[in-house]
């Protein structure tokens, strides 16, 4: 009685090849979303470069505060005339990097300063006079009188997970949120706070935020992101490539007489 052999089966492919595409497909929009994205903050740093060398926009007015979105005017630069509201003032606690060799500004732990400015038309708003290095927080005294302001229009910033909780009664907060900081300082909340402009050489505190520095400071990692998603499509339709060709190997060795 003679033997009988059996050839391996062939790799069923069918599965695979699923996953793969519909695996490409998604590496494949995440890497275009990513690149959608970059256009999106290279227009926006483009207005924020056009903004700091033109005239700062006119406050908007109070009254229309309502029907306005944060989040569109995020970093509008806008001047604001009004006095400072007699009262104390606010910290939010952050900490500030180093910059490049060469550069002059504050650094290290301390707080962003928070007080209230009553504008001419009436509104209150919160304006973060600037970065105070915790260790000569005790040299600050809150403004006072009319001023002028030129600045930049801030959303909320959100609270993260692991985010301490503010202290209010201290006046002392680790997120900087208008509404909350205002309820702290018995003012009338805003939908969105003023961060100054630096004044000076940025060494004396309160040093506001400089737009260069602002800019530089925006993150724009998108076109790296893009090609990281793309690199991964096309790892995997190699490693699906792979797969089947050894499949094919194997069988046809097999099937040689």
């Amino acid at each position: 009685m003679s033997a009988t052999t059996t050839s391996p089966a062939r790799p069923h492919l069918l599965l695979p090849a699923i996953l793969t595409i519909a695996g490409t497909l998604v590496l494949c929009t995440l890497g275009i979303w990513q690149l959608e994205r970059m256009g999106e903050k290279h227009a926006f740093i483009g207005r924020l470069t056009s903004q700091a060398t033109g005239e700062p926009a006119p406050m908007p007015a109070s009254s229309s505060w309502a029907t306005l979105d944060p989040a569109r005017l995020d970093l509008t630069r806008v001047s604001a005339n009004g006095s400072f509201v007699d009262g104390p003032f606010a910290g939010v606690r952050t900490t500030i990097a180093a910059g490049p060799p060469g550069s002059r500004q504050l650094s290290g732990f301390g707080r962003w300063i928070f007080q209230g400015f009553k504008l001419e038309d009436g509104g209150t708003i919160l304006v973060n006079r600037g970065f105070v290095p915790e260790a000569r927080l005790g040299e600050i005294k809150p403004a006072s009188g009319p001023a002028r302001i030129t600045g930049f229009l801030r959303a909320p910033e959100s609270r993260g997970s692991f985010t301490p909780d503010d202290i209010p009664a201290n006046r002392e907060f680790y997120t900087r949120d208008p509404a909350a900081i205002a309820a702290a300082l018995n003012l009338p909340p805003a939908p969105f706070y003023l961060e100054a402009e630096r004044q000076g050489d940025g060494m004396t505190p309160p040093a506001g935020v400089d737009v260069k520095e602002l800019i530089e400071r925006i993150p724009d990692n998108h076109l790296q992101y893009a090609l990281t998603w793309f690199g991964l499509a096309l790892t995997l339709i190699g490693v699906f490539t792979a797969f089947a060709w050894q499949g094919r190997r194997k069988v046809t060795a097999a099937d040689a007489p």
